[in-house]
């Protein structure tokens, strides 16, 4: 999630779980800790790889497997020092332990992959159920984290924090709600085309809940298709978008593609541009602009070899256009959608949004 949120979730965290009296210290003590984990993209600046930087991001300080031993590492630093900590071990030693690992169990449910159990060789999770900015998520720590600070130790304050906490975990609830409601939509839709079995995501567009873009990998590309809960009751409908299948193949042994294929689950489209391949992240943006794409090798006579890897900057983005599009989209259905293809191979005859 974005570092805003991770602040007034690890303070209304902290301070629903520390003693009421360090309640307002809590509160502060929660929103430094909650940002901890993300201090791992200030080394990540020294290297000028971008895959590097992206893929190193969400690994060490997010993992469950180290994190509680850098608790326990705080925790009896403070506890040393005597204060609030040495005073309440206890309690503090759970408010210290819940936020930090509450911090890569949040960043889960986005899109971009969160090394949950680094150092083993799993691939990162993504339950892809909020985009990295939503604003309804947000509100309740916000509100929660401001009136329990102005409220201090008096009783509503606490009332407050558990106010915060029951809406903030109910709405990561519904988020997950209504992506099972855009995969039964699209299970249809994919069975009647034959791809039933495809590998697929599904995430939430900019800010919202209620659009969805779903993404199958097909033989020769991928499907989108896209979801309004607010407003579309029939099948859900996919264009095809292709892929240069074969160079991808190819260029399996660059170091740059297998590491982009295991941070992405495979979710990646390549393309050949003036002999250079092109990877792009189809999880992050949609047809035909992605947030991260990047050139990775170039072809030889000995076949494709490693290059230095490049970001690829999309055109500037229109972000006020792209949200009155989105906010469109969720509540109107696009009239004479139709989709076509049996193999994944051939265009779908319209776009979904």
């Amino acid at each position: 999630m974005d570092s805003i949120t991770h602040l007034f979730y690890g303070g209304v965290i902290c301070a629903a779980i520390a003693p009421k009296a360090h309640r307002r210290a809590a509160l502060l003590a929660g929103a430094a800790l909650n940002t901890l984990p993300d201090l791992d993209v200030l080394p990540l600046l020294l290297s000028h790889d971008p895959i590097v930087r992206m893929t190193w991001h969400r690994a060490a300080t997010h993992s469950w497997l180290v994190l509680p031993l850098i608790a326990w590492a705080i925790w009896w630093f403070f506890k040393r020092r005597g204060g609030r900590v040495a005073a309440a071990p206890t309690r503090w030693w759970w408010a210290i332990f819940v936020c930090l690992m509450a911090h890569p169990l949040l960043d889960s449910f986005t899109v971009y992959g969160t090394q949950l159990l680094w150092p083993l060789p799993v691939r990162p999770l993504m339950w892809s159920s909020l985009f990295i900015v939503d604003p309804l998520f947000t509100l309740p720590w916000l509100l929660a984290f401001l009136l329990a600070m102005v409220a201090g130790t008096r009783r509503w304050g606490g009332r407050a924090l558990a106010a915060g906490l029951a809406l903030g975990v109910g709405y990561l609830g519904w988020s997950l709600l209504a992506k099972a409601q855009v995969a039964r939509a699209a299970d249809s839709e994919l069975a009647a085309l034959g791809h039933a079995d495809a590998p697929r995501f599904s995430v939430p567009m900019p800010l919202t809940t209620l659009l969805w873009r779903e993404v199958a990998m097909v033989p020769g590309g991928y499907l989108e298709g896209f979801r309004s809960l607010s407003v579309d009751r029939g099948p859900m409908h996919f264009r095809f978008h292709p892929t240069d299948a074969a160079a991808l193949q190819a260029a399996g042994a660059v170091p740059a593609v297998q590491r982009m294929a295991w941070f992405t689950r495979g979710f990646i489209a390549a393309r050949v541009v003036d002999d250079d391949l092109l990877i792009d992240d189809l999880r992050m943006g949609n047809a035909p602009e992605y947030f991260f794409s990047f050139r990775v090798a170039r072809h030889a006579e000995a076949g494709w070899r490693a290059i230095p890897v490049a970001a690829v900057r999309s055109p500037p983005r229109d972000v006020g256009a792209q949200w009155d599009a989105v906010w469109q989209r969720i509540w109107t259905e696009p009239a004479g959608q139709a989709a076509t293809g049996n193999s994944g191979a051939t265009p779908a005859a319209n776009a979904s949004k």
